[in-house]
């Protein structure tokens, strides 16, 4: 068992809304319920982050600097989060970064100075995770109607919506930890139970 020190988030499908190859900060829309996990999060101490592919990057449908500029319409929508993780690649460039590869999950829980061990990766399709596993972290899938079954069958933990993935990993009854200890996320071998029918 592992103390839950850090959630790292896809951003689009998981935090906001899926616009394929977002340049435009006004077409940011947050999805139901990430306000509320994030400000719960934070207010158990629990550090935030994002780690998200943009192979729109790659392919010359956005900028680097557009890509900041719609992180910081999401920062105004849902408050600070502690660090950012941009992988600008696309799919056949044989970067380390892109998910589901692990190396955005690594550098965002070094940056944080956690052990991966004890993060989070809350995503909606299989490949974030994936990355969380191949980093040694915990994955929460929460789908959306582009999450293929396949991997929602995979996935190792799976909630509905994000405050029901917040409320999983802060689930662990008071009693089981000393107070103010951070919460547990239970690791492959006592896992939480999957939430099905989502």
């Amino acid at each position: 068992m592992s103390p839950v020190k850090a959630v790292l988030f896809d951003r689009d499908g998981t935090l906001v809304h899926d616009v394929p190859y977002n340049a435009d900060p006004a077409r940011v829309r947050p999805v139901e319920g990430a306000r509320e996990a994030l400000d719960e999060l934070r207010a158990h101490g629990i550090r935030t982050g994002v780690v998200t592919n943009q192979s729109g990057i790659a392919r010359g449908l956005l900028t680097e600097a557009d890509a900041r500029r719609v992180n910081r319409r999401v920062e105004e929508l849902l408050g600070p989060f502690d660090v950012w993780a941009l992988c600008p690649h696309g799919p056949d460039d044989g970067c380390h970064c892109r998910k589901p590869r692990p190396g955005m999950v690594l550098w965002a829980a070094g940056r944080i100075c956690t052990d991966p061990a004890d993060c989070v990766v809350i995503g909606d399709i299989g490949s974030d995770v994936e990355a969380a596993r191949r980093a040694g972290a915990h994955g929460i899938l929460v789908p959306t109607p582009q999450t293929r079954p396949e991997e929602t069958s995979a996935a190792p933990c799976v909630a509905p919506d994000l405050p029901a993935a917040v409320r999983l990993l802060l689930g662990t009854p008071p009693g089981d930890r000393p107070s103010g200890s951070p919460p547990v996320l239970a690791d492959d071998a006592g896992r939480s139970p999957r939430r099905r029918g989502v």
